[in-house]
């Protein structure tokens, strides 16, 4: 993939804490399901939050999308010295967070070029569709297809250029690889590198731990809810028995 971006745009992290999450506390009516979790990521920072089904991944996501489901009840959320915490979920948006769901909630009977002009409706809009077809060739090709009929990774290269169609800071992926060849899944990858040199910051949930540390800078373990690691993406994978105790592989 060739795309002619600014490489000096970010050049991974620069150091500066950008999202902070702190002592959330998150519930889906009376059941806890994240318990006091609290982490910092940089500016331009691949972050990998990771652990077994039912662990608080996706809740930690939606908490940080300011998603009605789960109910945050406690914590703070900061997003470049703004209060997530005291956002709706489009307040949220509007300050650059864009959550892509695993299900990619690509519009039925909208062509490819439709659903990101859908998102470009009103502001903060992003990427330009030269832009975004530059990066995704294959959209570009496709841009007049109905979105739905295009393969499962056509359809996740569409719900992040959708993504990057609004002005955004914060990328979250719930699940990206899910479903995908190797070889796509390799794609995908080479993209979302391409994106963190433009600056932007990415939190990765994913049940393929591997592929995500490979292309994470940091990770975050949770367990029934709870931080159990935060640290290297690297440490992850060289440490065997973390491994095994907490994501299975």
């Amino acid at each position: 993939m060739n795309v002619a971006f600014d490489k000096n745009v970010n050049n991974a992290a620069t150091h500066r804490k950008f999202l902070s999450v702190w002592e959330i506390e998150a519930y889906y009516g009376e059941s806890y399901i994240v318990q006091n979790v609290s982490f910092d990521i940089h500016e331009g920072e691949i972050l990998a939050l990771l652990g077994r089904n039912g662990a608080g991944k996706t809740s930690t996501l939606r908490a940080i999308a300011r998603l009605d489901n789960p109910e945050l009840k406690h914590g703070e959320i900061w997003l470049d010295h703004q209060p997530l915490h005291t956002m709706k979920s489009h307040q949220a948006a509007g300050a650059g967070i864009a959550l892509v769901p695993e299900d990619r909630c690509i519009i039925s009977g909208l062509t490819v070029e439709e659903n990101l002009q859908l998102a470009q409706i009103a502001p903060p809009i992003g990427w330009s569709l030269e832009r975004i077809y530059e990066l995704f060739p294959r959209l570009g090709e496709r841009r007049k297809q109905e979105g739905v009929t295009l393969s499962g990774g056509e359809q996740q290269m569409l719900a992040i250029a959708r993504a990057l169609a609004r002005d955004i800071k914060v990328l979250l992926l719930d699940e990206p690889y899910e479903g995908l060849a190797p070889v796509i899944v390799q794609e995908i990858a080479k993209t979302l590198n391409i994106i963190r040199d433009q600056g932007i910051t990415t939190i990765i949930v994913e049940q393929n731990a591997v592929a995500a540390l490979k292309l994470a800078d940091r990770a975050v373990i949770l367990d029934t809810g709870t931080i159990v690691f935060d640290g290297s993406a690297k440490e992850v994978l060289e440490d065997e028995d973390l491994r095994a105790r907490y994501l299975a592989i």
